[in-house]
């Protein structure tokens, strides 16, 4: 009985020993990978230029002085709004204060010397018509009548040196006003001081030679200037709106249009700058600002696009890339044609249909073949 079943024991060992040697190992199967899918959608789209540029007032002033002298007066203090003509500062003009009130006096002295010309010359016009009258009856010689001509040729002369008079103190009255009105520095324009640089006792020097002393903008329109690259040149025109964003005010849009274009490329790089017109009512945009925008050149309907993310060997210049598709539960790699990019989509030229489904999430890990499992369906966005 015991030598029975010890030989029955060693063959069931054989039989285990023997089967495993010659068994076969069975293939690890690969595990589904998690994703996201969404489906392709047809919607309208903007074409447009990606341009970057920066933002200054369309307005704006730099104020000197017309006359050197001393600041006797500031009126305004920096970043506070003025208006047109409104006074900034005073230069003191006492000299020339006087010379106006010198010429002023020589008017008033000259006019009392030609009222005494005018009477002058009625009487010696009276006494060369009596005279004459005289030598009619035979009471007067002709001497006296040339004599009493004379006088009243004299007479004119002395009017009109009165008159001639008059003109020179006006003139010079005019300018010496005219100077004194230089010493008034005023606002050209309305804006807002964003500079100044003066201060009462400094000594200011003339236009040509004297540095800005105060700055003015207006900061209600600003013009961004943009390069817009070679190859998109032809399709920039005047009157297309201009979208752009500020890093200082994130999630706020403006717009703007184009107004102005230069006639030639830049030599140095091959850009061409444009300049947009941007309406800034509130003043929440301020010059100097760093600016990307987009310049809107046309519309279609019925575009396919996807988000950039999903996009692998993208070829920005041969326009190529592959997409994740999801078939029946596997992921397919398909090559496919790009278009523009409008922000962070791509448009999909070729290789896509509506309707399908691309994986949107979870594809960095993925291979042509794979097993996947959806974890959500949604819509391109």
């Amino acid at each position: 009985m015991t030598n029975s079943l010890h030989i029955l024991m060693a063959g069931i060992c054989c039989s285990i020993l023997l089967s495993a040697c010659s068994g076969e190992k069975k293939p690890v199967e690969k595990p589904a990978i998690s994703v996201d899918l969404a489906f392709v959608v047809a919607a309208p789209v903007q074409d447009g230029i990606e341009v970057t540029g920066s933002l200054e007032p369309k307005f704006s002033v730099d104020v000197k002085t017309q006359i050197p002298g001393l600041i006797k007066e500031v009126h305004v203090t920096q970043w506070v709004r003025v208006r047109k003509g409104q006074p900034l500062a005073r230069i003191d003009l006492s000299e020339t204060e006087a010379q106006v009130k010198r010429a002023e006096a020589s008017i008033a002295a000259t006019k009392a010397q030609l009222a005494q010309s005018q009477v002058a010359l009625s009487r010696a016009e009276r006494e060369e018509a009596r005279s004459r009258k005289l030598k009619e009856t035979g009471l007067a010689t002709q001497q006296a009548v040339d004599d009493a001509r004379t006088e009243t040729e004299a007479a004119k002369a002395r009017l009109e040196a009165a008159q001639a008079q008059i003109r020179v103190a006006e003139e010079e009255t005019r300018q010496a006003r005219a100077r004194q009105a230089k010493g008034l520095v005023v606002a050209p324009m309305d804006g807002v001081v964003a500079l100044r640089e003066v201060n009462v006792g400094d000594l200011a020097s003339d236009a040509a030679a004297g540095k800005p002393i105060f700055r003015i903008v207006d900061n209600r329109i600003l013009n961004l200037t943009v390069t817009v690259p070679s190859a998109d040149s032809a399709k920039v025109k005047t009157g297309q709106p201009l979208a752009f964003t500020v890093d200082s005010l994130p999630g706020q849009t403006f717009q703007g249009m184009v107004m102005f274009i230069n006639p030639e490329l830049s030599a140095a790089d091959r850009s061409l700058k444009v300049i947009a017109e941007v309406k800034n009512q509130p003043e929440l945009l301020k010059g100097g600002l760093f600016a990307k925008g987009r310049i809107i050149t046309g519309s279609r309907s019925q575009v396919l696009q996807v988000p950039r993310s999903v996009l692998g060997s993208w070829d920005s210049m041969a326009r190529t890339a592959t997409v994740f598709v999801a078939d029946n539960g596997i992921a397919r790699q398909r090559t496919v044609k790009t278009g523009a990019a409008s922000g962070e989509l791509v448009e999909i030229v070729e290789g896509l249909k509506a309707g399908e489904q691309y994986v949107a999430r979870g594809g960095f890990a993925l291979k042509d073949g794979d097993r996947i499992v959806v974890q959500a369906t949604g819509a391109a966005k």
